[in-house]
């Protein structure tokens, strides 16, 4: 018998743009609205917003995923503490799922490549970077997320090769890519779908984890949350989850 697709909701506030998910019945439902330093205040209100469209309750989700980035740092404590918020108030464990590979798992769907360089804009003439390959039934991380030049990375991804380079920074940066023989996806982003699409595999996978162990990725050195201000942000969207219906 196959097995039943889970019940998921998806959060990702890395980048400039709020995106959010939920899986149902086998079926996607997604959301786009601002995000940056919008994401704060916007976020928890288009999570109810998309739960109603939906007719789901939290106590129905088998999950919530979350993008832990790497990212924008206000972006990823916000969704982490909204999703372990509402994790603890519905009783449901987490799946944290990497910014840089919801961007290669779009780029596998848009444009096929199994063999993918992510790389997104990091601000400070930096980008976000990682290599990722998948096998057919899953993702491999053939390099981790780090921080790198433009400079430094193409010269990186020239001496290793690979199948294809997409994210943000290819429009961002666009001079060092110039030499590089590999397909390109400027326009790649951690969608919602690609999320629930690594979600619900991770899902299978036994992945999903208490929500108290959820914590974002960060590359530069600087700044996740103290414990008291997260686990503050977690308890105040719990309050507002469970002030629902």
């Amino acid at each position: 018998m196959p097995t039943p697709s889970p019940v998921l909701l998806a959060l990702e506030t890395a980048t400039e743009t709020l995106r959010l998910g939920a899986l149902t019945a086998g079926r996607v439902h997604t959301r786009e609205g601002a995000g940056g330093a919008q994401a704060s205040v916007q976020l928890l209100p288009a999570v109810l917003a998309l739960l109603e469209e939906t007719g789901l309750r939290l106590q129905d989700l088998d999950a919530i995923a979350f993008g832990r980035g790497p990212g924008a740092f206000t972006g990823l404590r916000t969704a982490c503490s909204v999703a372990q918020g509402l994790a603890f108030g519905a009783g449901k464990p987490v799946l944290p799922v990497d910014t840089l590979l919801i961007v290669a798992e779009a780029a596998r769907r848009d444009g096929g490549a199994a063999d993918v360089w992510v790389a997104q804009d990091a601000r400070m003439n930096e980008i976000y970077a990682a290599r990722y390959r998948h096998d057919g039934g899953r993702w491999h991380t053939l390099r981790e997320p780090a921080l790198y030049s433009a400079a430094a990375l193409a010269e990186r991804i020239a001496a290793e090769g690979g199948e294809c380079l997409a994210g943000n920074a290819l429009a961002l940066h666009a001079e060092p890519w110039q030499a590089l023989a590999l397909q390109r996806l400027p326009d790649a982003v951690p969608d919602a779908a690609a999320l629930l699409q690594l979600a619900a595999a991770g899902w299978s996978r036994g992945e999903a984890v208490d929500a108290a162990l959820a914590l974002p990725l960060y590359i530069r050195d600087k700044v996740a949350q103290t414990t008291a201000e997260r686990e503050a942000a977690a308890r105040a969207a719990a309050q507002d989850a469970g002030a629902r219906p």
